[in-house]
This record gives structure tokens, C-alpha cells and sequence, in this order.
């Protein structure tokens, strides 16, 4: 598709990145997987060339560019399947809380170096008793004195195993609500903080996730983000970016696999001709290119309402919801078309799948997207 919301600049960029993934990415994602997360030198490798926190400033060390060059580097990790890089839940997920929400002086100390990959960043949100709902976390914040003492345990947090700097949500004010959640940047080396098991999942294998644990860890008040309070308001405006950019992966995710098929049916034979041949293959192929056409235009659609500060919470649940659940159907008819070989690991298929099925969870529950377009209804 000619993609228009993309200029020259961005296609020059991409081929930047392009290079960059298919020599410093893909030779080592298979040991990663086995690994269970990326090597820390990958993120000092995207720092300096500008892989990393896209749209920070110059003036506190970013490369100074727009969201598009962070849709770049993620569809271009998508486009090989390296799904172990943390990079999205960094750049674009956790760094824009402290660019949009930090004082002067928390920009200054922290986002240059997550700029240039001295340190890893991760948002922890849920807890083994709040996945989607987020006013009833139970992590808490006290102040004491010109500190915060945080108690509380968080799940399921990408970059866990390998973060420096996690924004968490806490309760300063138990007796509340949405109105009792502050968010708090807190510095993985400080006493009373523990990282825990580094979770096996069924999919993401080299995409590092974690439990994390905090036992009267302090820290000064000035970590704090924003105001005591806003924490929930702030998750709420950001959650429309975080569900457009898993939608954008997944529509890179399913255009690899329907290409990866396409090639793999031209080329296995079954009864003395191609799999491709076969009029229930085309029609199978024909039905998912179709789909992958359709979301890709959605996505980009709203891609564009986001660069114009447009893109409004239904639509983002929308496009994620579509986006997701249409990658699941691809993924899965992907894999029926390569028969047997498509439940074997060393096939990128098989990754694909697994992976796919976190899509339709993580920023939401599809049936959480689904509550929210029905209230508008």
C-alpha cells in the first residue's frame, strides 16, 4: 500500500533502521529467546543510533522527531518478528509519562539517558488483583516527611528483568478511587525494591517480563509525577497512545505472516503441485489479504488522527480491538495453510502465533475495548 502519512525523511529512517535490526537484532533473537530477554548492549546500540525515545527534545538529548519515526522502529522490529526489544514499552509507553507530566528537573535527569539506553525504563500498572482495573490497585504510597515509602507488588511488567527506572501506580489515597492513584518514578537500586521471577510465557519469549516487589522502599518526593492524585487521569490520557501502538504491531505483525505464507505455499508441494495451487489455499489467501488491507487502512487512519492530537479513547479501543482480534484470524489461518510445520518453533509462523495472542490482553482486555465503544453507543 502507499502509505501517505510517511515522507521521504521517514523512508530514509526506515531503511536506518532497517539495517540496524537485520545486524544488530535478528542474529541474536533466537539466543535472547532462549535467554528469556535482550542484552543489555542492544539498548546502548539503539541509543546511539537513534532507535530510542524518538520524540524527546533535543534540548534533553532526543533525537527531536514526531511519533511516526517510533512507528518506524516498531514495525520494522514486527516486520522480522523480533518481539524481544522492549523498545515500544520505553519509548512509547513509559518515557512519554516523564516528557509530558515530569518537572524541569525529573526531564533533565532521566531522559537523556533513557535516550541513550543507559537506562531501561518500565511502567508497572497491574497487580495480581488489578489487571484492567486500575482504581483498585493496591500498591501504596505514604508520605513521610520529604519521602514516599512504597509497599505493593506489580506483575507482568515488560523491561522488568532488565529495568533501571519503573513509573509506578500507587495509592497516596486509599480512601479514593481513580482520584487516590499518583504515579511515582522509582529507581530500580533503591533499597526495599526486588525484582522477581523473570515469568515464562507462552509467547514474547525474548521480551523480558517480571514480578516486582516493593518492601518499604523510599524514595523523595520529588519522584513524584505531576500531582498526588493525577495519576489515573494521566493513565488515561496516555492509554489511547499505548492501544494505537499495539494495534500498529499488530498490523505489521499479521502483513509479515500473510507474506511469510504466501511464500511458504508457492514453494511446499502437496499431491504434485503447489500448495498455493489449490483454490481453497487462494481463497484462504485472498480472504486474509483482504483483511490485512482493511486494518492497515483503519490503523493508519487513526495514526494520522493521533499525529493531529485527534485520536479520541473509543477510536483508539476500536482500532486495537480490530487490530488485535484481526491478527489472531490471520495468525491462525497462517499456520493451518503450513500444515504441520506451522506448530514447529523454528518456523516464524509458529512465533507469530504465539505472540499474536497477547495482542487481544496487554493495554486492555478486547473485552474491556468493548465496553468502552458500547458506552458510546
Amino acid at each position: 500500500m502507499n502509505r501517505r502519512i510517511f515522507t521521504e525523511e521517514h523512508n530514509i529512517f526506515r531503511d536506518q533502521v532497517r539495517r540496524f535490526v537485520e545486524k544488530e537484532v535478528l542474529p541474536y533473537h533466537e539466543q535472547w529467546e532462549r535467554d528469556g530477554m535482550v542484552s543489555r548492549d542492544l539498548w546502548r546500540k539503539a541509543g546511539e543510533a537513534g532507535l530510542l525515545c524518538c520524540t524527546v527534545p533535543e534540548e534533553y538529548g532526543g533525537p527531536g522527531g514526531e511519533f511516526l519515526h517510533s512507528v518506524i522502529v516498531l514495525e520494522e522490529l514486527s516486520r522480522v518478528g523480533a518481539t524481544g526489544p522492549g523498545f515500544p514499552v520505553h519509548s512509547d509507553m513509559t518515557a512519554p509519562y516523564i516528557q509530558a507530566y515530569g518537572s524541569e528537573e525529573q526531564k533533565q535527569k532521566w531522559l537523556p539517558k533513557l535516550v541513550a539506553g543507559e537506562l531501561i525504563a518500565a511502567i508497572a500498572m497491574t497487580e495480581p488483583n488489578a489487571g484492567s482495573d486500575l482504581q483498585n490497585i493496591r500498591t501504596r504510597a505514604v508520605c513521610d516527611g520529604d519521602d514516599y515509602v512504597i509497599n505493593g507488588q506489580k506483575v507482568f511488567i515488560s523491561n522488568g528483568q532488565l529495568a533501571d527506572l519503573v513509573v509506578v501506580a500507587c495509592k497516596t489515597n486509599p480512601e479514593e478511587k481513580a482520584k487516590g492513584v499518583s504515579l511515582i518514578v522509582v529507581e530500580t537500586d533503591r533499597v526495599g525494591f526486588r525484582k522477581g521471577r523473570k515469568l515464562e510465557k507462552i509467547g514474547l519469549k525474548a521480551q523480558d517480563t517480571s514480578e516486582l516487589f516493593f518492601e518499604d522502599v523510599r524514595v523523595p518526593a520529588s519522584n513524584l509525577l505531576g500531582e498526588e492524585g493525577q495519576g489515573f487521569s494521566m493513565m488515561m490520557t496516555k492509554l489511547a497512545q499505548e492501544r494505537l501502538v499495539v494495534a500498529l504491531r499488530a498490523a505489521r505483525a499479521m502483513e509479515t505472516a500473510l507474506e511469510n505464507t504466501i511464500e511458504y505455499t508457492k514453494e511446499r508441494q502437496a499431491f504434485g503441485k503447489q500448495v498455493f495451487d489449490f483454490q481453497n489455499s487462494r481463497f484462504v489467501l485472498a480472504d486474509m489479504k483482504t483483511k490485512v488491507l482493511a486494518n492497515r487502512a483503519f490503523v493508519d487512519q487513526c495514526t494520522e488522527t493521533f499525529l493531529n492530537n485527534e485520536l479520541d479513547d473509543v477510536t483508539a479501543a476500536a482500532v486495537k480491538l480490530h487490530s488485535t482480534e484481526t491478527l489472531g484470524q490471520v495468525v491462525d489461518a497462517c499456520l493451518q495453510l503450513h500444515g504441520g510445520w506451522g506448530y514447529i518453533w523454528e518456523y516464524p509462523i509458529a512465533r507469530a502465533w504465539a505472540d499474536a495472542r497477547i495482542t487481544r490482553i496487554l493495554g486492555g482486555t478486547s473485552e474491556i475495548m468493548k465496553h468502552i465503544i458500547g458506552r458510546s453507543l
